[in-house]
């Protein structure tokens, strides 16, 4: 069975296609890139036209008139808000995940009368009753969906349906218009208590949300529709293929990673991070912004804790800290490949960072470059190095980058601990996988063992193909498909640097306490 998979990230779109026999064998894959626009008023969009003409791009190099492909899946980034009209058009930019700008309907919404957690206390318990979450961050779509419809309200009066991304390109492949059901719970008013897949009409009527406007929901391993004659002449695809519901990058990655039994955990550090730990009933720790999030498969719920911006301070580290090394990255445009002295900025960092003590001597790096989410919900809060001295150099900058994301990803296992254990054996995925320095790191830091995958990057596109294998061979077994993915190296916590590490997280973890009055008087909407 040939599968076409798109993993529609952040800032581009990689397409693979997979053979799936006993093993889930890459054949091909390319990526092409698109922009994101970040304001300074707290939006972040993108334009669905970019997803669409990145997806053909790449589709195109990689498959010819004699390729034969048996089925199409997703993985994609997922809370964006994407209005179209009736034929799938999408009506304005897709407000990203990342789009903050709509504080002050939530604070309006929300915020009034009795507060738990800065909640209305009848609100949160309907919300909670109903959805097993609330809509507590300023990030979430819900607040997107009525920042549209206050300030926008000629846009908004011809919105047909509200989608995900995902769901705007099957809309755009098949002129169907679904949700899968994980997406569905991310919107944060899919109705938990119904064995119906529908939104709860409860939360809607609280929140203001015309219930015209949501779109069928169906499991990820169901067929969302067939690829049009239109679609397929623009992809050089055949009219036809079946194109499966997919997932959101919180449900596939984990499955891509090979963590999908109850109790399974894993780490992401892609342009965004996160810890995940597989469970069969939903839980929610309010105070720490952490919930059980709709997984992939039937029955089983992701506990899940969101860091925004941890491969993206890697991208902010090789743009400012990186690119100034003469003929150090083979991305400096003035150097060629074959000049180069490393292949990728893992490579690079791997190598520099094993300059540097464990500790960094004593710098600590906060990862909050676009705000925070969790455990702390706080728009304001800044990325920032602490503790430099006459002694520092930018070799100690580069890993304590590193090191402070896996401060914040042993915060996410003590908050998960409150509530769900953590297994003691982590697989660690996506781009920051590649490093066995940042591996180590990870397994030093938070005390785990740490176990990579084949291909860490490409673990979104491989959960993909393995829900539409799923869906089309309905009675294959979960170990099979844990068979089917291929474990690389595994990284044992180093007791020698523990102390160090211990000491050093208990103060990063007081940073942002120390400087929350700060943060809101520097960066304050």
């Amino acid at each position: 069975m040939n599968i076409i998979s798109y993993d529609i990230g952040t800032t581009g779109v990689k397409t693979c296609l997979f053979e799936a026999t006993d093993r889930i064998k890459l054949i091909a894959s390319a990526f092409d890139g698109y922009e994101i626009k970040i304001s300074h008023d707290g939006s972040a969009e993108q334009d669905p036209d970019q997803w669409w003409r990145a997806i053909i791009n790449s589709t195109k190099e990689i498959i010819d008139e004699n390729t034969k492909v048996d089925a199409i899946s997703f993985c994609s980034q997922m809370q964006s808000l994407v209005l179209v009209d009736k034929e799938g058009r999408h009506l304005r930019p897709s407000m990203s995940y990342m789009d903050q700008r709509a504080g002050e309907i939530k604070k309006k919404v929300l915020e009034s009368g009795i507060k738990v957690s800065g909640i209305n206390v009848n609100k949160l318990l309907r919300s909670l009753y109903h959805t097993g979450a609330v809509s507590g961050s300023v990030k979430d779509p819900v607040w997107k969906y009525l920042w549209v419809k206050e300030n926008e309200p000629e846009i908004f009066a011809k919105v047909y349906r509200w989608l995900d991304v995902k769901e705007a390109i099957i809309a755009r492949m098949t002129k169907e218009f679904i949700m899968s059901e994980d997406s569905a719970f991310a919107t944060l008013i899919y109705e938990m208590r119904s064995k119906e897949k529908v939104f709860s009409k409860s939360v809607m009527k609280m929140l203001g949300v015309n219930p015209n406007h949501m779109p069928k929901i169906i499991s990820s391993e169901d067929v969302a529709g067939y690829l049009t004659k239109e679609s397929a002449e623009e992809l050089g695809l055949k009219e036809g293929i079946p194109v499966y519901a997919g997932g959101g990058d919180a449900s596939l990655i984990g499955v891509g990673a090979g963590a999908i039994m109850p109790g399974d955990t894993h780490v992401y550090m892609g342009t965004s991070g996160w810890v995940s730990t597989v469970t069969t009933k939903t839980l929610i720790d309010t105070s720490a912004m952490v919930a059980t999030v709709v997984g992939a498969f039937e029955g089983k719920y992701n506990y899940f804790a969101e860091l925004e911006t941890a491969g993206k301070c890697l991208e902010w580290v090789k743009d400012h800290l990186v690119l100034d090394e003469i003929n150090a990255y083979i991305e400096k445009k003035s150097i060629t490949e074959d000049e180069a002295l490393y292949k990728s900025l893992y490579e690079y960092l791997s190598e520099v960072m094993l300059r540097a003590k464990p500790g960094s001597d004593g710098v600590i790096f906060t990862p909050w470059l676009h705000g925070n989410r969790c455990p702390f919900e706080d728009a304001n809060a800044r990325g920032m190095f602490f503790n430099i001295s006459l002694d520092t150099g930018k070799t100690e900058m580069l890993r304590a980058v590193i090191e402070g994301v896996c401060y914040h990803l042993r915060w996410f296992f003590e908050v998960h601990d409150k509530k769900l254990k953590t297994s003691e054996v982590v697989r660690f995925v996506g781009g920051g996988a590649h490093s066995e320095t940042t591996s180590q790191i990870l397994a030093d830091i938070t005390g785990k063992t740490i176990v990579t995958v084949k291909d860490p990057q490409n673990v979104g596109a491989v959960g993909a193909a393995i829900i539409a294998y799923k869906g089309a061979n309905p009675h294959i077994s979960w170990e099979d498909l844990i068979d089917k993915i291929e474990i690389d190296k595994t990284f044992s916590p180093n007791p020698d640097n523990k102390a160090v590490y211990d000491k050093s997280y208990e103060v990063f973890k007081e940073l942002y306490k120390s400087n929350k009055d700060n943060f809101a008087k520097m960066n304050k909407l």
